[in-house]
């Protein structure tokens, strides 16, 4: 029942800005930990950014911290991932994920899955 869709994916040139957003579907947003993850070429999945359903906690990975920022809006059913300061290394598919936790985890944890956006940094 669950649909996840994301979107603002792109060729960008390094130190551009891209905002993704992922539409969310067939339930109530507010109930469900929504995770960002993204998935270069050889590469395993790494989780980018998490954010729980009623804690307030927004969790991100290291290697984007100070640069990227996940926010929900629960009335309009969507989450955004807003990518400042974009390097050739953030070039990857950009998938969103939910759970109906209150919790953020890896990505063995998510129910459901976005089809994914891709983002390229390149000059």
């Amino acid at each position: 029942q669950v649909q996840l869709v994301e979107s603002g994916g792109g060729l960008v040139q390094p130190g551009g800005s891209l905002r993704l957003s992922c539409a969310f579907s067939g339930e109530t947003l507010r109930y469900y930990a929504i995770g960002w993850f993204r998935q270069a070429p050889g590469k395993e999945r790494e989780g980018v950014s998490c954010d729980s359903s009623s804690t307030g906690t927004t969790n991100y990975a290291d290697s984007v911290k100070g640069r990227f920022t996940m926010s929900r809006d629960n009335a309009k059913n969507t989450v955004y991932l807003q990518m400042n300061s974009l390097k050739p290394e953030d070039t990857a598919v950009y998938y969103c994920a939910a759970q109906y936790s209150y919790y953020c985890t890896g990505p063995s944890g998510y129910e459901y899955w976005g089809q994914g956006t891709q983002v390229t940094v390149s000059s």
